[in-house]
């Protein structure tokens, strides 16, 4: 038998060991590369995404000034065009030559002077409850949204109900304001919008986590829309519902019924220290 042997020489085994060599430098050359390429590509994603999020925290802000401003310019319109031609008129009766109208004449203007400014009063008290309805304040979210529903039911245009299921701690009284004006403004686009024949609204708690439902069988959003919708120019009226969600930590959802009859909307809060007795003070 003849028997293979297998060269053992020095210059054999440096020749293996230099090209295991090469070949591991190698290796570790392109790992190095590989691992240095996707720790690039990785920051130059989060760095977009900041920058989004950036442009989203600004598109908000905006929103939420505009929001702001508008309402501060509205008031100013109500105070000016109204309140102040009222008062205005009711000096009149009582300028400086009233002292020297006989008595019946002084009578009949300190009269008109009364229901000028009766009506200035009320006109002040209907600014006052568009900036924190009275039933909101006095009674909580669920009579101010319910009263609402029953206005919209009345009016014969759409029919409208509600029901709130566990409703035995009230929030925040600010907090109760922001989300009853999210749901007036998605109440407003729904009348506006979809065209839709009945709105139903619903309430319910589990564990810390609050939310408000609303279904309706007109034409509506997903959530691609309204994100799509936040994004651009258009739709002030969803910047704000970001905006003032914002503020509570919230999230909304917009969907479509997987029987695709009709449109749901959801919103939720998860925050236990805004949460309080029902019976405790605003």
């Amino acid at each position: 038998m003849v028997l293979l042997q297998i060269p053992t020489s020095d210059n054999y085994i440096s020749t293996v060991l230099f090209f295991g060599t090469i070949g591991m430098l190698a290796l570790t050359i392109g790992l190095i590369v590989f691992i240095s390429f996707h720790q690039r590509k990785v920051i130059r994603y989060q760095q977009q995404l900041q920058r989004m999020e950036q442009d989203q925290q600004k598109t908000l802000l905006n929103a939420s000034i505009r929001l702001q401003e508008e309402e501060r310019q509205r008031i100013a319109a109500d105070l000016h065009d109204d309140a102040g031609p009222l008062l205005a008129t009711a000096r009149l009766y009582l300028n400086e030559n009233f002292v020297n109208l006989d008595k019946q004449t002084q009578l009949q203007s300190i009269y008109n002077a009364k229901q000028i400014i009766d009506d200035t009063i009320q006109l002040i008290r209907n600014i006052s409850h568009s900036l924190m309805p009275p039933t909101l304040k006095n009674f909580g979210l669920e009579s101010a949204v319910n009263d609402l529903f029953q206005k919209i039911s009345g009016s014969g245009s759409m029919n409208a109900s509600s029901r709130f299921h566990d409703y035995r701690e009230r929030l925040k009284a600010e907090n109760e304001l922001i989300i009853f004006r999210i749901i007036q403004e998605l109440i407003n686009n729904i009348l506006k919008h979809s065209n839709a024949s009945f709105i139903h609204l619903t309430q319910n708690t589990s564990g810390q986590r609050f939310f408000i439902r609303m279904h309706h069988d007109g034409r509506g959003l997903t959530q691609t829309d309204f994100e799509k919708l936040g994004k651009s120019n258009v739709g002030l009226g969803l910047k704000n519902i970001q905006s003032r969600l914002k503020v509570l930590q919230g999230k909304i959802y917009f969907e479509k019924d997987m029987s695709q009859t009709y449109y749901k909307v959801t919103i939720e809060l998860n925050r236990e220290d805004d949460l309080k007795p029902a019976n405790g003070s605003n």
